[in-house]
């Protein structure tokens, strides 16, 4: 049964238990008492405690068996009132050091006036038998945090903030946090809090920020570019990031500018002067900049190998029964002797036979090597296709489980990695940042190994970092060309060679492959798509619907976006069933034995294989796993992630989206054996050349286009790059001594 929406009201009540609280998240279940009853409650409530009173904003929800609960979207903590509450609240261990009986000596001292002495004169502990002055000095520590902790959360709810967001700031600034947000509210907007700058332009108004002050102009230049970096830029040019903010504040252009170049010599943001001048936040700026210096080193490494290197390829291909073209012998040359190498192509241009023959070739020369891959799904294939073990680049790094909200990883500059050469493959997913904590875990003399496929879309993070790579002319880069006879009798290789070189694909073939089905409309393109992954694929070809298929979508959004094909598949596929629980997020309903899409990487899940004892913590953007079992009651999920069994709260079910039908970018560095692709009509900045041709690559036996002949041909014709404004290029010149590129820009 689902959990309903219902009318957002206010109550209040006193905790009586805490059922459950998680750690990491603040999701908790506990039952409050109200002047009417004793009702169950869920939702963020960071470190309440019994015996606590609260104001709990949200909505009442009816669970089939348990009756009524309060589901929570925001709440104010009032100090217990009376004796006996002030008993229990002290009980409970929400101050350390305190226990039941010292609880008790406490109140029977203070009486109904106990929390105000703890808050004001907490020097008075001293008075209570078993309290020496060491021990109260311990405990004013931790009221101090309490108190702290209460007065911030209250005053950052009292403006709009979320139980997390305000966890976040308490974390980060601790005491200081109501001081810090008076004084500079837009500091809430950085990355380890993440509150939008509207709603710190707010605040900043209503504390008496004034309109043209500097910390406004920051703040919103600081906005302009964080945004930006979700759209894949690290830097801005100084025009556009000019015109935002004063679209932003109203603020006159000089008044902006002025604060700009204050910035700029305060290092609090970077400029480089190319054909115009670009802006940089100083975590981009530092990253790009890094990046250049650290492969620049790189590259000045040589490598001897003990024998002779043709000599050894030849041995190779008779051990093998292999010949290797040309450019496939440079490429193994080229990687046993220079410390870097990006090996590039196409489909069917023989990238993971070259890859094997240089891991062989290394491991001959006595070399460690550690695989990895920037998603699951593409660890899981390299790992397939080498016979060796691969892991993604997280994983290899090690996620350092601190305080900071920002990742760290175990593995850096000071506990590097002890491979003596490094591989990665699906690099054209890689982003700045995640390629900055790459070379900071690799050793000093490390060899570097990197594999993709540069015609294919970049990675969601900022950044672009494989095009750039190659296209400053200063990295050792051997690009496959020739497509090989089995390859090459495959018509969604043949194909997707036709559209990266913009010519058009065979629609009109209708045998082994690849499939177009023409539609004349929208609808018909919906019907048609649900009914070939919920009969016609599994009864011709016996693949099965979760395990082997995948619905790819350039859009979101639309008649043929993410959520309507969602929803289209999902009552074919999973239909609502007697028994089968489900849970009504607030876009999507999930549903026991859905199938499901992780959208962000969170590192604090920690999931088990059952049968191995394996564990480990971590589940990652593009993930896809199977839901198993829905707790109403106890407010969890257990999802499958590829035989990794994991625990969600249902809070976190923001996290997921339905993924019978993802996104072409969410496909990136995953193979299906079959894709059905609807192309036809939707926005045509969304339909363009390298879309279609990273679409298209993910099919590994079976594709099926449904849609409009026109529509495909446009994506073809419309050979727009996705334009990303980056330095990389730059600093990697820079740093070889090599003049810029002819346009002189960040791209």
């Amino acid at each position: 049964m689902a959990i309903g929406r219902e009318p957002v009201i206010s109550i209040e009540g006193t905790v009586s238990e805490v059922v459950y609280m998680s750690p990491e998240t603040g999701f908790a279940v506990i039952e409050v008492e109200t002047d009417e009853e004793l009702l169950p409650v869920v939702g963020e409530l960071y470190g309440v405690s019994e015996g606590e009173e609260l104001r709990l904003t949200g909505s009442y929800s009816n669970h089939p068996k348990f009756g009524r609960q309060f589901k929570a979207m925001a709440y104010e903590r009032r100090m217990p009132a009376t004796a006996a509450a002030v008993r229990k609240f002290l009980s409970s261990g929400a101050v350390k050091g305190i226990g039941a009986v010292l609880a008790s000596r406490i109140v029977d001292t203070f009486g109904d006036d106990t929390m105000t002495i703890l808050e004001e004169t907490p020097g008075r502990l001293t008075e209570v038998k078993g309290i020496s002055p060491k021990k109260a000095d311990a405990i004013i520590k931790e009221l101090g945090q309490m108190f702290g902790m209460r007065s911030a959360m209250n005053f950052l709810s009292s403006y709009g903030l979320t139980p997390a967001e305000g966890v976040r700031a308490w974390k980060k600034w601790g005491p200081i946090t109501v001081d810090v947000v008076k004084d500079n509210p837009y500091l809430l907007c950085d990355e380890e809090i993440g509150v939008e700058f509207k709603r710190a332009d707010e605040i900043a108004l209503s504390v008496g920020i004034e309109a043209d002050s500097g910390k406004r102009l920051f703040g919103a230049a600081s906005h302009v570019l964080r945004h930006n970096l979700k759209n894949g830029h690290t830097c801005l040019a100084r025009q556009t990031v000019v015109q935002l903010v004063m679209r932003l504040t109203g603020v006159e252009e000089a008044a902006i500018e002025a604060d700009i170049d204050q910035r700029i010599e305060e290092e609090e943001l970077f400029s480089v002067q190319k054909n115009r001048e670009f802006l940089f936040l100083p975590s981009m700026y530092n990253a790009e900049r890094y990046i250049a210096m650290r492969l620049s080193m790189m590259l000045q490494n040589r490598f001897f190998v003990s024998r002779n290197i043709d000599e050894m390829i030849d041995r190779t291909e008779a051990e093998k029964g292999i010949h290797y073209e040309s450019l496939q012998r440079e490429a193994i040359r080229e990687a046993l002797q220079k410390s870097m190498l990006i090996l590039t192509g196409g489909p069917g241009t023989g990238k993971t036979t070259t890859l094997n023959a240089i891991i062989d070739l290394l491991e001959d020369e006595g070399l460690s090597i550690a695989i990895a891959a920037p998603t699951g799904r593409a660890a899981k294939r390299v790992s397939e296709v080498t016979g060796r073990d691969a892991k993604t680049i997280h994983r290899l790094l090690e996620v350092d489980f601190g305080s900071s909200e920002v990742t760290t990883f175990v593995h850096n500059e000071q506990h590097p990695l002890k491979a003596d050469a490094v591989v990665i493959d699906e690099m054209s997913m890689v982003d700045t940042t995640l390629f900055e904590s790459l070379l900071r875990g690799c050793r000093m003399g490390c060899k570097l190994i990197l594999v993709g496929d540069s015609d294919q879309l970049p990675s969601v993070g900022p950044g672009n970092v494989l095009r750039d790579l190659i296209d400053s002319g200063c990295i050792p880069t051997v690009e496959l060309k020739q497509v090989f006879r089995q390859a090459a009798e495959s018509r969604i290789v043949t194909n997707a060679h036709r559209i990266v070189a913009g010519e058009y694909p065979d629609l009109k073939t209708k045998d082994n492959d690849f499939f177009f089905l023409r539609r004349q409309s929208a609808a018909a393109v919906l019907s048609t798509v649900t009914e070939l992954v919920a009969k016609r694929l599994p009864a011709s070809y016996g693949y099965s619907p979760l395990e082997d298929i995948q619905v790819l979508t350039p859009q979101r959004k639309g008649d043929l976006g993410v959520g309507a094909l969602n929803e289209s598949l999902q009552a074919a596929l999973n239909p609502p069933q007697k028994g089968k629980r489900e849970y009504k997020s607030t876009f999507a309903t999930f549903r026991e034995g859905d199938k499901v899409l992780q959208t962000r990487n969170n590192y604090d899940i920690e999931w088990k294989k059952p049968g191995t004892g394996e564990k480990g913590m971590g589940i990652y953007n593009g993930d896809i796993g199977i839901i198993q079992r829905i707790d109403l009651v106890g407010g969890t999920m257990e999802i499958d992630f590829d035989g990794r069994r994991c625990e969600y709260t249902l809070e976190m079910a923001p996290e997921l989206d339905l993924a019978y039908a993802v996104t072409v970018h969410k496909s990136q560095g995953s193979e299906y054996s079959a894709v059905v692709l609807p192309i036809f009509g939707g926005y045509d900045k969304l339909y363009f050349r390298n879309l279609l041709y990273t679409a298209v690559t993910r099919a590994r036996k079976l594709l099926i286009i449904v849609g409009s002949e026109s529509r495909v041909y446009q994506m073809v014709d419309n050979n727009r790059k996705m334009l990303r404004y980056t330095g990389l290029k730059w600093f990697l010149r820079q740093e070889a001594g090599k003049p810029a590129s002819e346009s002189g820009e960040a791209e």
